[in-house]
């Protein structure tokens, strides 16, 4: 039987991960990767730590588990796979099955047949033409090369200030590296909030973090200028005037489908830039596969294309395309829901799903969200905070959305979420929800089910709750009889410590039936009820109801998921 030949373009993550489960479906196959890059198969998520001196050996970002740098000699002594490093291909000619390549040491071009072909060339950093981006001190963090350049700046301690551009996920973990290196940093985003998957309050928690952290944060702005001397970074200047010194600037405003190769080729690109594929990874070429962040695929939940650069998609899509290549197309990546995660100094973040504002902007305008604010296992165990916003599509009842933020273990909730809304699971479905207890891992009931029943509690009607953002609008009202009752249920202890501040009436819910009389008269009145996570605020509202009042709310979350300022 005649020996298949496969070329896989691009040795990180799709590309590695394509060309070895190739090998383990085809035994006898000639298995060739090209890498314009000098190392193969990195871990690039990993770049923020490094930078951040998390760990010092360079080789971990290129290791299996084991500790084995994967490098051209691994790949062909473990894999049988011929790795060529540092070699770019150039043309892809489809109509005769063939690659033309260049090595990028001696210039030397030489032309490579294929049965089977496998595009994973990545993504690109969106670089915008401010003027002085040339500078010498402005960087990315997508390649090697980049964790590199800003390690050693790290290292030899050249930067005193640097100025981050995007609040996205690589700004984020790219300022907390720097910051725990003594840089002072400057976080510059042109949206009116960080971590875009994120809705503005949940954002607005990450952000009040940072921000303890010393970091200064600058939203609603750009840059319009890099400023230098001697071809070197000296500032940023920002739309509104401002100039901010440093020595550093990282662009981190996000990537784009590195997809060029595969459009000079006549392959189908989608509307959004990146290479179109099926289920099978399959592109418009029957006999050319495509994978990683250089493709664009389907959204479960909106059914339309997405771009989603994570590495994790990455691998499972390289997995789908090394077996299709060479086994008949026999496996699938249906899709993806979009989850992330990161970590940011004691915080995380993560989100699966829609987002409200997403949701909303494909089409699904009946939904309900709720807030949770507990911790993520009981108090004599080390509880840690954890603040959710869950999100239901209110017609059938089932889960669309998660988002999570704080010290807690935000990872467990965000990968259970994960799996219910790619599950299809209801409202009914999830509060039953059979999860692993034990006092060390969780509460009996988990954060996650305990969001599920605040969200039963809601739909039902047995609780009617309202935001902090809607909380915070009300205060505002130019009319002081407009402006709600606020009830704050906790014990004169809690109060002294932390407390809005914002005019409300302290009564604690073990006194309230015997304080009925402090309450508004007027049984209309819209009274707001909270505590520090907003449980006994809901017991609060529940007896106010027993008692005839009938505009009675639940601030969800309570203190703890209050973004703006308080008193104390």
């Amino acid at each position: 039987m005649k020996q298949k030949k496969l070329i896989v373009i691009g040795g990180s993550a799709a590309g590695a991960k394509a060309a070895a489960r190739a090998r383990r479906i085809d035994q006898n196959a000639e298995i060739t990767i090209i890498q314009k890059d000098p190392d193969l198969s990195m871990a690039s998520c990993g770049y923020p730590y490094y930078v951040g001196d998390l760990f010092d050996d360079r080789n971990m970002l290129l290791c299996t588990p084991t500790g084995v740098v994967r490098d051209s000699d691994f790949f062909l002594k473990t894999k049988d796979i011929n790795a060529r490093t540092e070699v770019a291909v150039a043309e892809i000619d489809k109509v005769n099955h063939t690659v033309t390549c260049q090595d990028a040491n001696n210039g030397e071009t030489e032309i490579l047949a294929y049965d089977k072909l496998i595009i994973a060339t990545g993504a690109k950093p969106k670089m915008p033409p401010i003027p002085g981006i040339g500078l010498d001190g402005i960087s990315t963090l997508l390649s090697m090369r980049d964790a590199d350049y800003l390690r050693s700046l790290v290292d030899e301690k050249k930067v005193k200030k640097a100025v981050i551009v995007g609040g996205g996920l690589i700004g984020i973990e790219t300022c907390e590296a720097l910051q725990l290196a003594g840089v002072e940093v400057t976080i510059v985003e042109c949206l009116p909030q960080l971590l875009s998957f994120l809705d503005w309050k949940m954002a607005k928690l990450v952000e009040n973090h940072i921000k303890s952290k010393s970091v200064n944060i600058i939203l609603d702005n750009g840059v319009s200028e890099f400023v230098g001397e001697d071809g070197k970074l000296t500032s940023v200047k920002l739309g509104d005037g401002t100039q901010l010194p440093c020595e550093l600037a990282v662009m981190a405003i996000g990537v784009a489908p590195n997809s060029k190769l595969a459009a000079d080729a006549g392959l189908e690109i989608g509307t959004l830039g990146g290479i179109a594929v099926n289920h099978k990874m399959q592109t418009s070429d029957p006999d050319i596969y495509a994978a990683g962040d250089c493709v664009e695929i389907k959204n479960l939940l909106s059914d339309k294309n997405v771009l989603a650069p994570f590495g994790d998609l990455a691998n499972l899509q390289g997995r789908v395309a090394g077996e299709n290549a060479l086994n008949g197309n026999n496996a699938s990546f249906p899709g993806t829901i979009q989850s992330g995660i990161c970590k940011i100094f004691e915080f995380s973040a993560g989100a699966t799903g829609f987002s409200e504002q997403t949701a909303r902007l494909a089409g699904f305008t009946d939904i309900e969200t709720v807030i949770n604010a507990s911790p993520d296992k009981p108090g004599f165990m080390g509880a840690k905070l954890l603040v959710s916003k869950m999100l239901v599509n209110k017609k059938d009842q089932r889960l669309i959305g998660y988002q999570c933020v704080g010290p807690g273990d935000v990872s467990k909730q965000v990968a259970v979420a994960a799996m219910a809304i790619q599950g299809k699971q209801t409202v009914d479905d999830l509060v039953n929800s059979d999860l692993p207890y034990a006092p060390p891992f969780s509460l009996a009931i988990d954060h996650f089910i305990a969001s599920a029943h605040i969200m039963q509690n809601k739909l039902c009607g047995r609780m009617i709750g309202i935001s902090a953002e809607e909380v915070e609008g009300k205060l505002k009202a130019q009319n002081s009889d407009d402006k709600p009752f606020l009830l704050d249920a906790r014990s004169p202890v809690e109060f002294e410590e932390m407390r809005l501040g914002v005019g409300e009436k302290l009564i604690p819910l073990g006194a309230l039936r015997g304080r009925l009389d402090e309450l508004p008269a007027d049984k209309e009145k819209e009274i707001i009820c909270y505590c520090k996570i907003s449980l006994r605020g809901y017991e609060t509202a529940l007896i106010l109801n027993a008692n005839g009042w009938k505009n009675v709310k639940v601030m969800e979350g309570g203190i703890m998921a209050w973004p703006y300022a308080r008193e104390k």
